[in-house]
């Protein structure tokens, strides 16, 4: 994975964490931490995905089409899906 993977990765997660927090707006932790979250949630997403086999951006000279969605998705995807768990674990402590 090289580094414009990661940047598309951790950019699609920042923006998969706000969609998220604005679609659940429960498990909302505000912009800041929705960015953060979905920050880290992309970084992670990335690279299981791409350790996986699912993403194929990076391999060759030139980004592909297929490697660019699947860095985008697999970002937004996981931003997403950590900004629900570390939201639905806050709401949970709070009771």
């Amino acid at each position: 994975m090289d580094i414009v993977s990661i940047v598309i990765s951790l950019v699609s997660g920042a923006v998969g964490g706000n969609v998220a927090g604005a679609l659940l707006k429960k498990f909302s932790l505000g912009t800041v931490g929705n960015s953060l979250i979905g920050i880290l949630g992309g970084g992670i997403g990335g690279q299981i995905l791409s350790a996986l086999g699912v993403a194929t951006g990076g391999g060759g000279e030139a980004m592909d089409i297929g490697g660019l969605i699947g860095n985008v998705a697999s970002g937004g995807v996981g931003g997403g899906a950590l900004l629900a768990v570390i939201g639905a674990v806050k709401g949970a402590m709070g009771k």
